[in-house]
């Protein structure tokens, strides 16, 4: 005669259930009742269960939707077997320590294709394909809807999704979900819609989802208009939502970084578990230019910690939220050491005849490509300058920028906002404990109105610097003019 296994009774762990009362709904016998005591741990009330009419149907477990609130008396036998500690923080679930094996990203060889002319939000919505992306959730919004209406051409025919959401708040967080499940994902979005976003990437930065926020900024605040600004630099440094938030920001000049810094931006989100910000300007995102595809594209695979859906990833917990105060702090212990581990390892920028410049033009995004074409105007001048471009916006790439000082005599930082990309170089100078300064000086504009080659050139020409250096020692003095 065969024996029959039993089956599992359930057991619930107070500290893990929310009483949301599916339970209640789902069992036939009548064995959950709502609770009256808060949890102390939790801050919930959990159910209570009798067991006394319990038949081990197993309709609670299907209708539980917390790993764990509710479980068989088989599988964890008591409920000191969880670490709380490390369920909440989102890195076990359980005191084996056991996550489902990783499936790594592959990368496939691409055959020789002509180049493409293409306008930047297209090649950037390219470079997200290639990288592996098959999902995107977006709100229309100029300058750069012509990324998502691409991707929304072109994802259905790759057995992808493309969701336009109901607004760029749905959006966030629908990135937060496809994120935990350890997908690729992306938005293309511009200033105002961003703002709206920054609530969801605070909580995506929080519990160390992945995704990638292409954002095309434009004049303002407020609505303001659709032309180009570096109007939130300040706001991909320093303003990522409430609390200690950071993400790698990289600031592309040319449609061919568009299409290059985005398969970046993919590849740096899941290696840091934290979203990663591409700025473009509403220039940027609609003029054309050559772009040369790369010769691998990726095929995504799934990460270890990764909310799937499936048996495998079921103890898997993905959660911003942390109410004992120890925990929280521990959580921005670990958030803070990522955010060292990003300073030391992806400051990036581009050096364009900087060997011997004495006058440094900072400029990033579109006003970098007036800067650089500035620089060969003042060199034939007999004026050594070199551009000094940003590719990280946060973190500055400071590392970069310090070996040029001993040489360098002036710096004018160049850019479309109100100081915004200065206030990010001379805060990493402080934080160098840079003291002896070159002069630094600016060229700004706002609203929609960009530098041009010819005002950088007069403007660094007009007070004949070079000539009188020779004839008073001060007009070169650091700490001067800024």
């Amino acid at each position: 005669m065969t024996a029959t296994k039993t089956k599992p009774k359930p057991l619930v762990i107070p500290e893990l259930c929310k009483g949301c009362g599916r339970c209640i709904e789902a069992c036939p016998q009548g064995c959950f009742t709502l609770g009256s005591e808060i949890n102390p741990e939790s801050g919930l009330i959990p159910v209570v269960l009798d067991l006394e009419k319990c038949n081990a149907c197993g309709l609670c477990f299907t209708a539980c939707p917390e790993p764990f609130g509710l479980t068989p008396v088989a599988d964890i036998p008591h409920p000191e077997d969880v670490d709380h500690e490390a369920f909440m923080m989102g890195e076990a679930t359980i005191r084996d320590d056991h996550y489902p094996d990783e499936i790594p990203p592959q990368k496939i060889p691409m055959p020789d294709l002509p180049p493409l002319f293409i306008k930047g939000t297209y090649a950037s919505a390219i470079g997200a394909l290639l990288a592996g992306c098959r999902h995107f959730y977006g709100y229309p919004i100029t300058p750069s809807t012509e990324g998502a209406e691409l991707m929304a051409k072109v994802l259905p025919d790759l057995e992808g999704t493309f969701v336009q959401a109901v607004s760029e708040v749905a959006t966030v967080n629908m990135m937060y979900g496809c994120g935990g499940a350890g997908l690729p994902c992306m938005t293309f979005t511009s200033s105002p819609g961003f703002s709206l976003m920054l609530e969801g990437i605070s909580y995506m930065i929080g519990a160390e989802v992945p995704g990638v926020f292409v954002n095309i900024m434009r004049g303002g605040p407020g609505l303001g208009n659709i032309a180009p600004e570096q109007s939130d630099i300040k706001l991909v440094s320093r303003g990522l939502g409430h609390g200690n938030t950071h993400a790698i920001s990289l600031a592309a000049s040319s449609p061919q970084e568009m299409l290059d810094l985005t398969m970046l931006a993919f590849e740096l989100t899941f290696k840091y578990r934290n979203p990663v910000v591409l700025l473009g300007d509403g220039y940027l995102g609609q003029i054309s230019g050559k772009v040369t595809l790369p010769r691998e594209m990726v095929k995504p695979g799934l990460p270890s910690w990764a909310v799937y859906g499936d048996a495998e990833h079921r103890k898997n917990l993905i959660c911003s939220i942390a109410l004992s105060e120890k925990e929280l702090e521990t959580h921005n212990y670990k958030l803070t050491d990522k955010y060292q581990r990003m300073i030391d390892n992806e400051q990036r920028a581009e050096l364009y005849r900087c060997h011997d410049a004495e006058v440094l033009i900072i400029a990033a995004n579109t006003p970098a490509r007036m800067a650089r074409g500035a620089v060969g105007q003042l060199r034939e001048k007999g004026i050594r300058a070199g551009l000094f471009r940003p590719i990280t916006i946060w973190p500055f790439p400071i590392g970069l920028l310090l070996p040029l000082l001993d040489q360098v005599k002036e710096i004018v930082v160049v850019e479309a906002s109100n100081g915004q990309l200065e206030d990010e170089m001379r805060l990493a100078l402080s934080h160098e404990h840079v003291v002896d300064l070159p002069l630094i000086d600016h060229i700004r504009h706002f609203g929609g109105v960009l530098p041009q080659l010819e005002e950088i050139v007069d403007h660094i020409s007009k007070d004949n610097l070079f000539e009188d250096s020779e004839k008073n020692g001060n007009a070169w003095k650091k700490g001067g003019r800024s």
